[in-house]
């Protein structure tokens, strides 16, 4: 059961503001954005105080103008903690990749406090067992560690561009100051730098190869994907190098071409 309203008639008796005081405001500012919507009549602001009733997204507005509140306190209130919206990503899997924005306005993550004295960085080791005490730092103490602004990627379920490097449902850190184009200097493929690219068909990771006039999108050897030739920098704009990516391991599963007949699909696995 929320108790959010019985959080806003505590708040509202902490500010020394009466009901009429509720009403008349939130009056005001239902006729400043020209919509009724934002109002609270007596009766509404009764129930949403003593009887639980969920207030629409106007009226929640309304209680964090008027009660000086941030709005993600009074809908965490009411149940929806927008800091726990990190662990609900995997319940869909878009098919393109895309630009994500769902994790941008976080004001705090969950992260280890403190750790095991045994956990030797040298050794692999099951990390979460090393952590010993997990906490919630607002995004803003972490702010000192930023040296650079970054965008971050989403590799569709269909998307095999970069496969196996980066599987679909990888998640990449993409460095914007890094858009231009490296030729060479590498030594392996690991070292190859992978580019975060927009297209008129949507965004694609792959490495890159430009020339006067167009630009080379290319696929891994092993990728299904034909390499694409595009005029550069019309028809794309490289977003920046890639420069971290989180990979759900053990999810993902080829869809097997309808050509293998059951017996070659055994074998396989």
């Amino acid at each position: 059961m929320f108790l959010g309203g019985q959080k806003l008639r505590l708040l509202r008796e902490q500010l020394g503001l009466t009901m009429r005081d509720v009403e008349n405001a939130s009056a005001r500012i239902a006729l400043k954005h020209d919509n009724d919507e934002f109002s609270m009549p007596l009766s509404r602001l009764s129930d949403i105080e003593t009887k639980n009733v969920i207030p629409s997204i106007f009226r929640l507005y309304s209680f964090a103008v008027i009660y000086r509140q941030d709005m993600r306190v009074l809908m965490s209130w009411y149940g929806v903690d927008l800091n726990g919206l990190v662990f609900d990503l995997d319940v869909t899997m878009p098919p393109k990749s895309h630009v994500s924005e769902a994790l941008a306005n976080l004001s705090s993550v969950q992260m280890p406090l403190r750790l095991d004295p045994s956990f030797d960085p040298r050794r692999t080791v099951n990390f979460g067992r090393m952590v010993e005490q997990w906490g919630l730092v607002p995004l803003a103490y972490l702010a000192q560690f930023a040296s650079c602004q970054y965008t971050y990627g989403y590799i569709g379920s269909e998307d095999l561009t970069m496969y196996p490097i980066l599987p679909p449902g990888s998640f990449v850190q993409v460095d914007e100051s890094r858009n231009k184009v490296l030729d060479g200097g590498w030594r392996s493929e690991y070292e190859r730098p992978i580019y975060f690219v927009e297209t008129r068909e949507g965004h694609v990771c792959c490495w890159c190869t430009v020339t006067k006039e167009e630009i080379i999108l290319q696929p891994h050897p092993l990728s299904p994907v034909a390499a694409r030739v595009l005029r550069y920098p019309q028809q794309a704009e490289v977003i920046g190098q890639v420069v971290g990516v989180a990979i759900r391991l053990g999810d993902w599963r080829p869809v097997f071409d309808s050509s293998v007949n059951s017996k070659e699909h055994e074998a396989l696995n």
